[in-house]
């Protein structure tokens, strides 16, 4: 017996089963391959992301500085104003709208902003500091779309991160535990049968000496009776002269 049996699968070595795990071998190499495409795309993609995302933060934190001053320059133009707008306020202005996008069979959120209707509060502002707190709407407004974008990315990254995980795992246990058990198992299988072709070999000589030796034993009792004469052929009665005389009555 050849080869240790936590490195190859327990199966009887035999040339159908030869079979079988070249089979299993080459699904095996197929599927990695498969695999390590997808790996790859789902890395590019998450780079992408990566990238996307700092963009977006930087661009995130320039926005709310920018909406924080034009806030308080509307308070300074207008007053306090918070209350007449939330009194105003009967329904979300902006809606998310949620999407679905597919990279290499993962499924990624993406989050898109939507505006629902009309503003609620357009009146607000006008006996004074009118145009402070529409820029102070827009400010904020961009810094809720970069939010949505910024929320967007991150669930795609999260998303991705783990996806990434589970198929490297998969490769690296296909490639570094499947397929050396299962090349393992097929020199376990080609040293078995070698092994048995020769003991089938011996078996077969072994015999062919024995039928020798059994037809050399015969033709020496063949010999020995008088049936076969070594280097010479049997006389006939007319040579020997030893025929004896017939006698009728």
């Amino acid at each position: 017996m050849s080869g240790g049996n936590k490195d190859r699968l327990h199966v009887f070595p035999s040339r159908m089963a030869l079979t079988q795990m070249k089979g299993r071998l080459k699904g095996a190499q197929k599927g990695h391959s498969l695999l390590k495409k997808k790996a790859d795309a789902l890395t590019l993609r998450f780079r992408q992301i990566l990238t996307k995302i700092i963009e977006t933060k930087t661009l995130m934190g320039d926005a709310m500085r920018e909406a924080q001053f034009s806030l308080a320059a509307a308070n300074y133009s207008a007053g306090d104003f918070s209350q007449m707008i939330l009194q105003n306020v009967d329904k979300a202005q902006v809606k998310l709208l949620a999407k679905k996008d597919n990279v290499a069979g993962v499924t990624l959120p993406i989050f898109e902003p939507a505006v629902a209707g009309t503003s609620s509060f357009s009146l607000t502002g006008l006996a004074r500091g009118g145009q402070q707190v529409t820029k102070c709407k827009e400010m904020f407004g961009k810094a809720v779309e970069l939010l949505i974008q910024l929320a967007s990315l991150q669930t795609s990254f999260v998303t991705l991160d783990e996806v990434i995980k589970i198929t490297n795992r998969r490769v690296n246990a296909i490639e570094h535990v499947i397929i050396p058990r299962i090349q393992n198992t097929m020199k376990y299988i080609t040293t078995e049968l070698d092994e048995m072709e020769r003991e089938e070999f011996y078996r077969l000589k072994k015999i062919q000496q024995k039928k020798k030796l059994q037809k050399e034993k015969a033709e020496l009792e063949k010999k020995k009776k008088g049936l076969l004469l070594s280097g010479e052929e049997a006389r006939t009665i007319f040579e020997t002269g030893e025929d004896e005389d017939l006698l009728f009555k």
